[in-house]
């Protein structure tokens, strides 16, 4: 033990003055090594209230270790014990996660604890107290046989069929894997440390679990189809019992992990029949498990999962919730993208290998293909039609209903693949030659998608070569080689520029921005600020907004409002295959009802160490992980800034903010969009009257001419920089003008200039009046 953690042990037990004035801040625990603080979490337990340096250091150490994964000696282990025994009378209750932690975390062969595990299950038992009951039947095992089948039976009881066949089989587990299992399943704790690294992959190993998984997963699939069947009558939200619902989430999560193959042909049913009454009624049999199958997915997604998860969110009738399921969705395809070897596979669907589905109905043939989204058309004599034919609409309404369930649950796929291709870039997802080119580059589904994309082929050691399939073909290359994602930071100048050229030459529209993609490189700035950036604090932004935009891109954090720890957050994501951590903190700066505004402040980027997080220096973020996150920071800033609010009508700080930020300096975001429009301008019947100039598009219209913005879209008129307001609709992606990605602000800014060259043909009277109010 290091003097610091002794005299932290010491100010827990017995602290002297000097202990209480060096104290008197508090302690950092991070030069505490987690053996010492697994020595040091029994006293902590154990620590009386007063005096005031020993609940300090309580808290302290607490707090250390929600963090960081202690690691116990067989002593420190006993101590735990004998600790959560002591506690017994002052708390009434007994935290045996930490029983059950400390016995994961020993160093070294277990020490002989029945007495107190005797003692602290009795306690429990006797007064009803079996809130953790994972925790209690591991602990119970080692306090011995007896009191093991006792817990099991008291948990079993009421619990339902499902819930108590869980127990039966943990009870029967040896003890190891009964506090492995503990681990996994998480009971409540206020200071149990975070989930051990290696638990998900040893509790997957057990194989009776495994067999359980099954088991319980047929069983409530069974059930769930004898509801809609009838055999079984229908109580809203009564189709499984609570306890059920925690087995079977349990039970999900096994079988996710291991990706049984079994399991996406059983979820299939059980969760469209757990989602939709077998009546009319907008209720569901188990909402319940609804969520915690898509809780289950959140913790180990496949692809299959989130396309049923989409899908049936479009066909629940209970009104909140599809809400619900967007939000839960958002979490679990992030971590879809981070686990690479399942993120991409899909189903064909039915589809042959020329990228169609053909179904004949009557006279006419349906025909579903896949570009950037499916398209359903009906043909009669090798012709397509207009319209779905009338006889089809008449005499086959059934297999109309399912081509268009089709079509919905190719699209869901589709969303679903992209999602997982551009998360996993942090990842550094890299793929066999051989399972992509078949999985993927030729797959009739995803094939329209994955050749639209950029890829890099490893011919030697290091040395990747670029390809376009959707242009060159697929490449020639062994089965063995490498196959990743392009991505422009890897790239020179020229050969961004040459990928970019093409796609607007071919008139490739990429299913996410890949060659026009913003790249963010260390600054000056950053490097001697070390351990933060600020490069986008201090902006004004419509915190709403933000709010949602954080759920998007896979954010988390807490709501800013006007009460106690409400001031100020960190929005929160997990990048790099889970190694690397970025905090995005914000404060709140106005609230009214109508409009909350925040503030932003700094990034801090933290490596994972073990089981904690710690800060790193800027410069020891991969590149391409502090490119991808400061481009989210980027979108967070650039969408919901008030400068980018063409009415905002503030006064005082805000409206100087508005002026100084609305026509600021480009960041990497405006700057892709300037090099976009360099391309797009001149193939437009505008672009005789437009020129860029530095951080604006000049738009030179018949009654003046007009500099918009290329951040904000915010236009100022020439010759005397009088701002316009101007708010028209963005046209949609796909029209007049060839857009190479999806960008709002881009779209808008084309839709301002196509308007301004016109001026002449205006009619709108308010904008009529800004323009000719001080037209010269």
């Amino acid at each position: 033990m290091n003097g610091l953690a002794a005299r932290l042990l010491r100010a827990m037990t017995d602290p002297t003055p000097a202990d209480e004035e060096f104290l008197a801040d508090y302690p950092d625990l991070s030069l505490v090594s987690d053996e010492d603080l697994g020595t040091l979490l029994p006293a902590a337990y154990a620590a009386p209230a007063k005096p005031f340096v020993s609940t300090r250091v309580r808290f302290a150490v607490e707090d250390a270790a929600k963090e960081r994964q202690p690691r116990y000696t067989p002593e420190a282990c006993g101590r735990m014990f004998d600790a959560l025994v002591r506690g017994l009378e002052k708390r009434n209750w007994a935290d045996v996660r930490l029983g059950a932690a400390a016995l994961l975390r020993c160093t070294g062969p277990w020490p002989d604890v029945a007495g107190q595990a005797r003692v602290l299950v009795r306690f429990l038992v006797d007064r009803g107290r079996l809130d953790q009951p994972y925790a209690l039947l591991a602990v119970a095992g080692v306090a011995g046989p007896d009191l093991l089948d006792e817990v099991a039976e008291r948990l079993a009881d009421g619990g339902g069929p499902i819930a108590r066949d869980e127990i039966g089989v943990i009870a029967a587990l040896t003890a190891q894997e009964r506090v492995v299992m503990a681990e996994f399943f998480g009971d409540d704790s206020y200071t149990a440390p975070p989930t051990a690294p290696d638990t998900a992959e040893r509790a997957a190993g057990i194989a009776a679990y495994a067999e359980f998984a099954r088991r319980a997963l047929d069983a409530a699939a069974e059930r769930a189809r004898a509801i809609q069947d009838g055999g079984v009558p229908y109580r809203a939200e009564k189709a499984f019992a609570s306890g059920e619902v925690t087995a079977l989430g349990h039970a999900a999560r096994i079988a996710l992990l291991r990706d049984e193959p079994w399991l996406p042909a059983l979820l299939a049913g059980l969760l469209p029949d757990v989602s939709v009454a077998p009546t009319e009624a907008k209720t569901l049999p188990s909402q319940a498990l609804l969520y915690e199958i898509v809780r289950a997915a959140q913790d180990f997604p496949i692809p299959e999962l989130v396309t049923m998860i989409r899908t049936v969110r479009g066909s629940v009738r209970h009104a909140g919730v599809p809400k619900q399921l967007d939000k839960m969705l958002k979490k679990v395809e992030a971590a879809l993208a981070e686990r690479t070897e399942v993120a991409l596979r899909l189903p064909d669907l039915g589809f042959g290998p020329d990228g169609a589905h053909r179904r004949v109905l009557g006279a006419h043939t349906a025909v579903i293909t896949v570009g950037e989204k499916a398209e359903l058309v009906f043909e009669k004599d090798g012709k397509a039609l207009k319209s779905v034919p009338a006889a089809v609409r008449r005499d086959h309404k059934a297999e109309l209903k399912e081509l268009r369930d089709l079509v919905k649950r190719v699209d869901a796929h589709l969303t679903t693949l992209v999602r997982a291709l551009e998360g996993g870039y942090t990842a550094g997802a890299v793929h066999a030659f051989g399972r992509w080119r078949d999985g993927l580059a030729r797959h009739p589904v995803a094939g329209p998608t994955v050749r639209r994309l950029i890829w890099e082929v490893e011919e030697a050691p290091g040395e990747w070569r670029a390809v376009l399939p959707e242009t060159g073909g697929l490449p020639d290359a062994t089965d063995a080689a490498s196959v990743r994602l392009w991505h422009p930071i890897g790239s020179a100048p020229d050969e961004v520029r040459a990928w970019r050229d093409l796609l607007v030459e071919e008139r490739i529209r990429q299913p996410f921005k890949q060659a026009f993609r913003e790249v963010y490189l260390l600054t000056l700035a950053e490097e001697r600020t070390g351990t933060y950036s600020n490069r986008f604090a201090a902006h004004l932004v419509h915190y709403r907004k933000m709010a949602a935009l954080f759920r998007a891109r896979s954010w988390t954090s807490r709501h800013l409002g006007p009460w106690d720890g409400g001031q100020e957050d960190e929005a929160v994501r997990v990048l790099g295959a889970g190694e690397w951590r970025v905090r995005f903190a914000h404060v709140l700066a106005d609230w009214q009802d109508e409009m909350v505004l925040a503030g932003t402040d700094r990034v801090v980027f933290a490596r994972r160490d073990g089981g904690t997080w710690r800060d790193a220096p800027l410069t020891d973020v991969p590149p391409l992980v502090f490119s991808e996150a400061m481009r989210d920071v980027d979108l967070f800033v650039g969408v919901t800034s008030i400068a980018a609010d063409p009415e905002w009508s503030g006064d005082g700080e805000t409206r100087r903010y508005w002026e100084r930020s609305g026509f600021a300096e480009l960041t990497e975001s405006a700057q892709a969009r300037r090099d976009a429009l360099e391309r797009i301008l001149p193939r437009t019947k505008i672009a005789a009257r437009c020129s860029l100039d530095g951080r604006f598009l000049v738009v030179r219209g018949d009654l003046r001419t007009y500099r918009i913005h290329l951040g904000s879209a915010n236009i100022l008129m020439e010759p005397d920089d009088a701002y316009l307001c101007l708010v028209p609709a963005a046209p949609k992606a796909g029209g007049a003008v060839f857009l190479p990605f999806e960008d709002g602000r881009l779209s808008l800014i084309l839709s301002k200039a196509l308007l301004l060259a016109a001026d002449a043909r205006i009619t709108d009277e308010s904008i009529l009046t800004q323009i000719k109010g001080g037209a010269r």
